[in-house]
Parts: C-alpha cells; structure tokens; sequence
C-alpha cells in the first residue's frame, strides 16, 4: 500500500474525504508506528456527510479540549473541528504539543491549514508531558485561517487555584480586521477571583471598537462576575442573557434560555460580540470534552437566531 501524502488528495468530493481521511491515519500509523503520540487514529471516526469542504470564512468557535480527559484524543479533537471548519478557533486547557498535533492532522488528514498563537500562563508537566525539567507548556491557543498580529499574552494578577490569562490577537474575520481575545477563567466556586479577571479582561475589551471575545468563563449567565462583559459585548445568542428588565423577561432573554455548554448542564462557554452583527450559532457536544464545541456563522443569518 503507497501512503499518499494529503497534499495530492485534498481535490476530492464530499463523498470520498472521509475514506481519505482514514487512509491517511492508517499510513499515520505505520510510518510513526506504535509508539506514535495517538494511538487512536485507527479508530477516528470519518468526517459527517455534510461536513465543511474548506474553513468557512466568517465562522468562529470556542472549544475547551479538555485537560485531563485521557491520552490520545488528538485525532479526536482534530476531526471535531475539521468538520465544522471554523476560519478561527478559540482552544482552552491546550497543550502546545497536543495542539501542534491537532494542527498537523487537521492539515496532512483533511486540507485544513491554520495559523496558530499561544497564551502559555505555565509550564506543568502532569498536565501536558514533557521532560520534568522541560514541561508542556499549557493555556490557550488560536487557530485562524487568516494571518494574526499584534500577538499579547496575559496572565491574571490573581489565577484562583491555576493560573490563568487570556490571549488576543488581530487579524481578519468576514473580510474586517477584528481583536480577537481567548480566555480561561477561574474555577467555578472561585467567583470573586472570576470577577477580578473580568475587570481586567473588560479593561482591554472596552479599547476596540469592534471586537470578539471567545473562552471558557467558568460562569453561568446571571453570574454578577460577568456584568461588566455583558455591559460591553452580548453574547451571540440574543436570547441569552441576564434578564434585567420585565421587558428583557418577556422577550424571553433570560440565562434559562440559553443552550447549555458543559455535559454537566452549565452554560459556561461563550461568544461575546463588540460591534459585529450576529448570526447562527451552534453548540455541538463532543466525546472528546466535557464542554461542547460552540461556533458562530457571522456571515450567514443576520437576523435573529438562537442557538442549534
């Protein structure tokens, strides 16, 4: 059997990705043989029927992969994402090393290639491996389709029981240049350390005009931590959000409205929206995280949508 590289079978039809797609992990497989960093790329499942050709521009998601959710999940993660495509994508809990694997799946296995930045806030090896005198480095990642700029990493003053940050960007979502900030916050019993990240977090918000914030928040809707995003930037679910009114309770904008984002039934996960029109978006469970990844079509259905 020849191993095809990827690369000479991109050009192919909706029907016959997924049969590339597992070809190219069986070649995986015997060329990196059984000490390659996934041994599950025999058992990935194929992309869906109606899976994306090509990153779809306008689309952006947030996923937190998860860490730990057990070894080997890589082609998991990548297949996941390759089916949506989205042109950007906010990770958290990623390892650099497990990152760069996802990465390299998504483009020897389906086509896609993306870009990527790091927000590292430390280095652990139980976490993500490594040497113990040279450990993973953790946090958040970036994935785009388009070039990314003015790259600034930011650990929180205060990180509750790990530390935490976020990571921003500029690049170009729908053909606009946009910041782009990724974050991981506090854990879910440490609100008042949550709401001190926020501040911080809002501050750098609040400074452009047109902006999209994308992270795990550790906080369900009505959490008083997350008033000062809510004041900036709302979530692309229009019916999510804290109700603050009668009027907002009976159009219907209240945290029960919105999709849950965990498999423990919370809506901790987000897409927040300065100054952009929101469109469709999506919340997809995955077997490989306990959080669902969330995307949003900005480019498609102006009008409002709630989530699917």
């Amino acid at each position: 059997m020849r191993c095809v590289h990827s690369r000479e079978a991109i050009v192919l039809s909706r029907g016959a990705r997924w049969v590339a797609a597992a070809m190219t992990a069986v070649c995986l497989v015997l060329l990196q043989g059984a000490g390659a960093p996934n041994g599950g790329l025999l058992f990935a499942r194929p992309l869906q029927p109606d899976a994306a050709e090509a990153v779809v521009p306008g689309r952006v998601g947030t996923w937190n992969i998860c860490n730990p959710c057990g070894s080997g999940n890589d082609f998991g993660r990548a297949t996941e994402i390759a089916t949506y495509a989205p042109q950007l994508i906010a990770l958290q809990e990623a390892c650099v090393r497990d990152v760069e694997r996802i990465r390299r799946y998504l483009e020897e296995v389906y086509g896609l290639t993306y870009r990527v930045e790091y927000g590292t806030v430390l280095r652990n090896w139980n976490r993500c491996g490594g040497l113990p005198w040279r450990p993973g480095g953790y946090g958040q990642a970036i994935l785009s389709g388009a070039p990314m700029t003015d790259r600034v990493s930011v650990e929180y003053p205060v990180g509750g029981s790990e530390d935490r940050g976020y990571l921003a960007v500029t690049t170009l979502v729908d053909g606009r240049p946009v910041r782009v900030f990724n974050t991981h916050l506090a854990e879910r019993r440490q609100g008042e350390v949550r709401a001190g990240q926020i501040e911080v977090l809002a501050a750098e918000v609040a400074r452009h005009d047109r902006a999209i914030v994308l992270g795990d928040f550790n906080a369900v809707p009505h959490a008083p931590e997350l008033a000062p995003m809510w004041a900036l930037a709302p979530d692309t679910d229009p019916g999510c959000r804290p109700s603050t009114t009668d009027a907002d309770a009976d159009a219907g904008a209240d945290a029960d409205a919105c999709t849950t984002t965990t498999d423990w039934d919370s809506t901790f996960d987000y897409v927040f929206l300065r100054g952009i029109t929101p469109g469709t978006d999506h919340v997809r469970p995955s077997p490989y995280s306990d959080h669902h990844l969330l995307y949003t079509d900005l480019n498609r259905g102006r009008g409002v949508s709630g989530r699917r």
